[in-house]
């Protein structure tokens, strides 16, 4: 468990009462992971010389090889949220790196398959595999009951944080 200290403060912007202070700890403890998180993709990136986006769409590919899903530039363009050009010119990128192969579609003669390649596959697991390891391992060592504790609180704060951009967009559209 991470000892980053939080001087003076809760962290954040909240007062520092006694009826918040485990829960401003919890959200201080979830920043301290989140910029972790951070610290260890860029690491990541960094070691395979990729962008971010192009990083997310290895790591969409490589989930949608192995529930033997093809990907198609229109998914990674939903996936990634950009636009076609910019799609393309990502997987450019990637065939160019030797990180993906474009390939006809096996049944739309105008489709594209896009898929990672096998040393794009090992590359990603040299790269991860320790950390994705030990992630386990944690994850691991709880008993059901923290397990579930701790999959109510996150699909709580997940529910939490796209209540407000669900919010936050209605009211936008309403003002239009």
């Amino acid at each position: 468990m991470s000892t980053t200290a939080h001087p003076n403060s809760a962290g954040y912007w909240y007062a520092l009462e006694d009826k918040r202070k485990n829960a401003v700890r919890v959200l201080n403890a979830m920043r301290d992971y989140r910029s972790a998180e951070v610290r260890m993709r860029r690491r990541s990136r960094d070691a395979m010389g990729m962008g971010e986006n192009d990083m997310a769409a290895l790591r969409y590919m490589l989930a949608a090889q192995a529930a033997g899903r093809t990907v198609s530039p229109t998914d990674l363009s939903k996936s990634l949220a950009i636009s076609s050009a910019s799609t393309t010119l990502l997987v450019d990128r990637l065939v160019k790196s030797g990180h993906a192969t474009r390939a006809p579609h096996p049944t739309d003669r105008r489709g594209v398959i896009i898929s990672s390649t096998a040393t794009t596959d090992s590359e990603v697991q040299h790269t991860l595999g320790s950390m994705h390891q030990r992630m386990m391992a944690v994850a691991e060592s709880m008993t059901a009951a923290e397990t579930s504790a701790v999959l109510s609180f996150l699909a709580s704060m997940h529910d939490a944080v796209e209540l407000e951009e669900t919010e936050q967009t209605t009211v936008e559209k309403a003002s239009l």
